[in-house]
């Protein structure tokens, strides 16, 4: 029984490949959807739309300066509008360069950091550390908390990325090739 254990075990250690392929799987089944539905609901009307942000999309990403600013775009800084424009883009390029395998430690480097700007956008902005339920807690009997939980869940994938890369079904791969294979 340990020698079946032992070559299982050493089968799956060799499985590189396999840890970020499921990674970015994983990534694609849970999150895809949900980044980019996040970031269609801040585009603007029309073609434009991509460089002119909905006003709900200043009201999600600066919801406190919004409010101040009687939900008037007009009344904020350039610096508001280059936040909430790249923080829109930031929902649509990242997953797509992470699920097709494109600079995917970057991009998941990238979506590190804003997962952790939309937590505390979350909590801070929008109140959220007024609702213990929504922050949540570590250790204790609830999994379901949208922060501690269920993000800490994003960030760990999102790591395994960083550290293993994209795998062998990528263009991170098709590119190392090429450029290893120039002829």
């Amino acid at each position: 029984m340990i020698t079946l254990y032992n070559a299982v075990s050493d089968g799956l250690s060799r499985a590189d490949w396999l840890l970020s392929t499921l990674a970015r799987a994983i990534f694609a089944g849970t999150l895809l959807i949900y980044f980019w539905v996040s970031g269609l609901t801040k585009l603007g009307d029309g073609i434009l739309g991509i460089f002119q942000p909905s006003v709900g999309a200043y009201a999600q990403i600066f919801p406190k300066a919004m409010e101040a600013a009687v939900y008037d775009t007009s009344q904020l800084t350039m610096f508001h509008w280059a936040v909430v424009v790249a923080g829109t883009w930031a929902e649509f390029i990242l997953p797509a360069l992470i699920v097709v395998g494109l600079f995917t430690r970057l991009s998941a480097l990238g979506m590190i950091g804003f997962v952790i700007v939309q937590s505390l956008t979350d909590l801070i902005g929008h109140g959220g550390l007024e609702h213990p339920e929504t922050f949540g807690a570590w250790f204790d009997r609830f999994p379901d908390s949208v922060i501690m939980d269920q993000r800490t869940f994003w960030i760990f994938l999102l790591i395994v990325l960083v550290v293993k890369g994209a795998g062998p079904l990528s263009l991170d791969r098709a590119l190392t090739r090429l450029s290893h294979n120039p002829d």
